[in-house]
């Protein structure tokens, strides 16, 4: 019963890392990355559907993003869409490719997306945590209920200390590389 539920808590925590892990990854730094279309959507059709599934995205130069739809009617759908997507990219559809370039970042613009990327980092500090509080919880009532030693529920209680240590550490490292990221 308490391996599953460590099994349970293991998973909980690395879905929240990773959601956290995308998060981040799709603000905008002054270098090119395909990460920051993760979040445009194009009416393509009647229905929204997510940029990368429309289109070969690249990164050929390190201040610009090539955007090569696969059907070459849906340039005007995806520029409009870039531009209703509030990066702050102004796309250069040239009848074939769609270009983005990304303007180099001003001194208070990077310390807004530091504080945005604090933010973003502490609602994973605090999911991991609230992960750990409802294990913990668990583990209580087996405790009480189900006749777990309280030497067992010592035990398990550092295990998922040791757990929530271990994402949380990955969670600032996270952190830190995108700040550095910011700051390039």
């Amino acid at each position: 019963m308490i391996n599953e539920l460590f099994i349970d808590i293991l998973s909980k925590m690395e879905k929240t890392v990773e959601h956290y892990q995308h998060e981040v990854a799709s603000i905008r730094t002054s270098r090119a990355s395909v990460n920051i279309l993760d979040i445009v959507k194009v009416d393509y059709y009647g229905s929204l559907t997510p940029l990368n599934n429309m289109a070969q995205i690249s990164v050929p130069e390190p201040q610009q993003i090539t955007i090569q739809p696969y059907d070459p009617t849906s340039l005007r759908t995806i520029e409009k869409a870039i531009i209703a997507s509030e990066l702050g990219l102004n796309p250069n559809n040239d009848g074939n490719i769609i270009r983005l370039t990304i303007p180099t970042l001003t001194d208070e613009r990077r310390k807004d997306l530091v504080k945005l990327v604090h933010n973003i980092i502490e609602e994973g500090r605090v999911g991991i945590r609230n992960i750990r509080r409802d294990a913990n919880d668990q583990l209580k009532k087996f405790n009480k209920d189900e006749g777990l030693s309280d030497d067992n529920l010592k035990r398990a209680m550092e295990d998922v200390q040791e757990m929530t240590d271990k994402h949380i550490l990955q969670l600032n490292e996270l952190q830190k590389k995108k700040e550095a990221e910011i700051y390039e």
